[in-house]
């Protein structure tokens, strides 16, 4: 049953008069009202957990990863997506957004854009059926945003909802919906606080464990980070030699030879003979580093 009635609208009866408060008060009652956000976002565990597993399950199988929404809601989206490349290895051609207003919107408020529901059919339009959509809205009511996952999900691609209300149209949308009931916000309406860091904290559970699931994090270490800039070809290094406990100096070398690349550099310092052989080891256990390792220690290729 689709409800009307949304709480993330609603007053928050404790915040009568909050304009006169002391300074302290105020930011202790916001503070509480993201303490209850991060709440939600626990409760909301169970189905975050089974949209990663999907999601890594498509994207091993070749599938694109595609953000859809308004507002806050696409620019926290775009925010989560964009930071995959760098931190877990994904390929930049492999993540889709669908804005509405288009990339303008990321820094001007075009209100309007979310009601154009048109301009979401005309941008689903792209998705192919491999593909997964993450279609977010607060509200759950967005018309933009709704006309992009029905869109997604007639094309057979599969469509998780974040939203923050349950029972709403986005949400009955959805493969699978994730509800994160963070309920009133301190400042009525304004969901860029509680629901917005509800919506980050799940996205970045969603992608993490997305990628921890495609082998992109060992012993909670990037091994896919991409060495872009000397903090970077530092860190990658000290990640090196921490799991194939040698010295920094040896793990740089390996990196050298290794294209800057975390896991067959790890490999050559393990005694791979050379970086094709890393390779090798690296495409027959499908990037998991874990299992290189193992295969590398039984038969020392």
């Amino acid at each position: 049953m689709i409800s009307e009635s949304r709480a993330t609208e609603q007053s928050f009866r404790a915040s009568l008069g909050i304009d006169t408060w002391e300074s302290a008060a105020i930011l202790d009652a916001l503070i509480a009202g993201q303490e209850r956000a991060v709440a939600a976002v626990r409760n909301a565990i169970p189905s975050i957990a089974a949209a990663a597993e999907t999601v890594a399950n498509r994207l091993a199988a070749g599938g694109r990863l595609a953000y859809a929404g308004a507002g806050t809601s696409i620019r926290i989206g775009v925010q989560d997506g964009s930071e995959l490349p760098a931190t877990f290895g994904m390929a930049e051609d492999k993540i889709v957004y669908l804005i509405a207003g288009g990339k303008a919107a990321m820094f001007e408020t075009l209100a309007d854009a979310e009601d154009d529901s048109q301009a979401g059919q005309h941008d689903a339009a792209l998705l192919l059926s491999t593909d997964t959509l993450i279609a977010v809205a607060a509200s759950g009511c967005t018309p933009y945003t709704i006309a992009t996952a029905q869109v997604a999900k007639a094309k057979g691609a599969y469509v998780i909802s974040v939203v923050n209300n349950a029972g709403t149209a986005l949400g009955a949308v959805g493969n699978i919906e994730i509800v994160l009931e963070t309920g009133a916000e301190v400042i009525a309406g304004s969901t860029r606080m509680g629901a917005g860091t509800a919506q980050k904290a799940a996205l970045n559970l969603l992608s993490t464990l997305t990628h921890i699931r495609l082998g992109a994090v060992h012993d909670g270490m990037m091994v896919n980070v991409q060495a872009g800039n000397l903090k970077l070809k530092h860190r990658a290094a000290e990640i090196v030699a921490k799991i194939a406990g040698v010295d920094l100096q040896k793990a740089t070398l390996a990196l050298d030879k290794a294209q800057e690349k975390v896991k067959p550099a790890v490999l050559l310092c393990s005694g791979a003979q050379d970086y094709a052989t890393a390779q090798m080891l690296l495409v027959g256990t499908k990037g998991n580093l874990r299992l290189a390792l193992a295969q590398l220690n039984q038969h020392q290729i």
